[in-house]
């Protein structure tokens, strides 16, 4: 795969003041630049203290200059870091010059894209950069930090190097019909099939975890107006976010909040309540309300128990019931539980929400005392199917997980068409098909558009 081969540059440092600032350069032969820069030629690896001087002599800055010379440096190519004093008009000034001496600005990721073109690290590797720069916790910052170091991708290697080999033997089988061996009748095709399915089942359960740890479970608090809704939000982030008044209607826009439980990111909406109404403010909050309820992982709807100590859903509101989508994403809150004398806990499944045959989890609790949180926490964990343990995981996108179920069902498909059809050329065809998909994950097989995408998501100088 091709790229330009023009000198780049970028402040590699945050925005704002500090005490270095670091502009970053890479591109073929930066041995002139260099000279031109600091007036001489400089040893490789070393810190190197000079003044960065300009067109005229003058100088811009001074600080150390690290050379990295090609191919070892993090692009691969010739590269350059000069760290100056941390302020806005010196970091612009020295950019300048660089830019004077013929660089041009580099654009979001594109030193990471380098890395990844030049082979110094895979997509994955190179999107577990992007991932631990944006990390919010030490956790995150650990799992990204194992994709980085290749774990993810270690895992995607050994995959596919099995699945190259069953399809070889598959492929050679077919090609070499004058053996007189039935292959697919003697049990080590279908077998090393369920050993490939078995591996990508570990595979997608972590991933999935992955993804969690990375993007996190989107939670809609939902319910007729004086539920509990917003205390339940204040409750749950620890601090009064939401204003919490006895008259209805208070809340009429969305507000959200970002929590932890046990190192799982939680992202939680609080919504308007919805009800019939002919105030224009209210429909919009309500509107907004529907469309978060609409994408949600989770839809939490708050039951006001003092007023009815059961859930039924039909009758609680059969207009909201009918228009949930994904009705297996929602969970009954029964709230005000130190009004209403019941007891905190989950209801087993007899006693759970039921509509025809489906069944939902009715938690009681008080979002005023904080009874029965505990029991709504270990209920989220549940439903995201968090395992509570990191040990050996790694930070995951949601078109890695997307490739990885993709595989799986294919090749859940291809084990019963062996089964039932016996067909080789089908088996062989279903084979590379996976190959390609996960080789999607690391790069091996990527379009240039979805380069693109990944990379210009990146910060500008990494």
């Amino acid at each position: 795969m091709g790229y330009d081969t023009d000198v780049i540059a970028a402040i590699a440092t945050a925005p704002g003041r500090g005490g270095i600032g670091i502009v970053r350069v890479s591109g073929p032969n930066l041995v002139p630049l260099l000279e031109q820069l600091v007036g001489t030629t400089i040893p490789p690896r070393q810190a190197y203290y000079s003044a960065f001087r300009d067109g005229l002599g003058g100088v811009v800055d001074q600080g150390l200059t690290l050379f990295f010379p090609a191919p070892k440096s993090f692009t691969g190519e010739d590269v350059v870091e000069l760290h100056g004093h941390g302020g806005p008009v010196v970091m612009d000034a020295l950019l300048a010059r660089v830019i004077e001496l013929g660089a041009r600005v580099a654009r979001p990721g594109e030193f990471s894209e380098r890395a990844f073109l030049n082979g110094k690290l895979d997509l994955a590797q190179a999107e577990g950069i992007a991932d631990l720069i944006a990390a919010d916790s030490t956790l995150a910052a650990r799992n990204a930090l194992r994709t980085l170091q290749g774990a993810f991708s270690q895992r995607i290697h050994v995959f596919i190097e099995a699945l190259v080999r069953l399809r070889v033997y598959v492929e050679a089988a077919i090609d070499f019909p004058e053996e007189d061996i039935d292959f697919l009748s003697e049990g080590r095709v279908g077998e090393s099939l369920d050993d490939l399915i078995q591996t990508l089942d570990s595979l997608v359960a972590d991933a999935g975890q992955g993804v969690l740890l990375q993007e996190g479970m989107t939670v809609v608090i939902a319910g007729k107006p004086n539920a509990g809704k917003s205390s339940l939000l204040n409750k749950l982030s620890g601090r009064d976010s939401a204003i919490v008044t006895s008259i209805p209607g208070t809340t009429r826009d969305l507000l959200r909040e970002r929590i932890d439980i046990d190192g799982m990111p939680l992202h939680i909406v609080d919504t308007a309540g919805l009800r019939d109404s002919a105030d224009e403010v209210e429909q919009e909050g309500m509107r907004r309300a529907w469309e978060e309820i609409e994408r949600a992982d989770r839809v939490l709807f708050v039951v006001d128990s003092s007023e009815s100590r059961s859930v039924v859903p039909e009758q609680i509101w059969p207009a909201f019931f009918a228009r949930l989508p994904g009705r297996h994403n929602l969970t009954f809150l029964l709230n005000k539980i130190d009004l209403s004398s019941l007891s905190a806990g989950q209801d087993s499944t007899p006693g759970s929400a039921t509509a025809g045959s489906e069944t939902y989890p009715v938690l009681r609790l008080s979002a005023t005392t904080g009874a029965g949180l505990d029991h709504l926490r270990q209920h989220l964990k549940a439903c995201m199917g968090y395992r509570g343990t990191t040990e050996g995981l790694f930070t995951a996108r949601r078109r890695h997980l997307e490739a990885l179920i993709s595989t799986q069902r294919l090749l859940r498909d291809a084990a019963r068409q062996l089964r039932a059809a016996q067909q080789g050329e089908l088996l062989a065809a279903d084979l590379l098909q996976a190959q390609r998909l996960v080789g999607q994950i690391t790069g091996e097989f990527t379009s240039d558009d979805l380069l693109g995408e990944i990379f210009s998501t990146f910060c500008v100088g990494k």
